[in-house]
């Protein structure tokens, strides 16, 4: 999983058991914890490459970047590529409201990974918990696919 369990934990207060399913390879996957009602964790990432060229990336971005700011979202730090997070309030993307997305070099092709949560523990700052949680999915990701995030 991109997301170390007790950082998802941490910040989403969720106790319960997780079950944890994750699919694709370098090029796309996903991991969800999908024996849970409601989903209480998706990450999403692709690859440019074939099949995926760096413009239908660059427009995915583009069409968050234009939700997330409709909703108030922020960008995230220059060292974790382009993107931003958000608290998406309405609509069918609301049944994850707390989202971010960024598109970042890793080695010599762009990827970009998304993480959508239900909800974040009571007291916590939801936008710089999401930003953590980037950074931590953009190293794991470089761990578990050999590349380095940011070069």
């Amino acid at each position: 999983m991109l997301i170390p369990e007790q950082a998802f934990r941490l910040v989403s207060g969720v106790t319960e058991p997780l079950v944890e399913k994750t699919d694709g390879d370098e090029k796309v996957g996903s991991c969800k914890a999908p024996g849970t009602s409601p989903r209480h964790l998706t990450v999403w990432w692709m690859q440019e490459g074939p099949g995926m060229p760096l413009r239908h990336l660059e427009s995915l971005l583009d069409g968050r970047r234009n939700i997330y700011t409709s909703h108030g979202g922020v960008d995230l730090p220059t060292e974790l590529g382009d993107g931003m997070a958000a608290y998406l309030t309405n609509g069918l993307l609301a049944t994850e409201p707390y989202q971010v997305s960024a598109k970042f070099r890793c080695d010599s092709k762009e990827r970009m990974i998304d993480i959508h949560l239900t909800q974040v523990a009571k007291g916590r700052d939801a936008f710089k918990d999401l930003t953590e949680l980037m950074r931590i999915a953009q190293k794991r990701y470089g761990e578990v696919y050999d590349c380095a995030p940011g070069k």
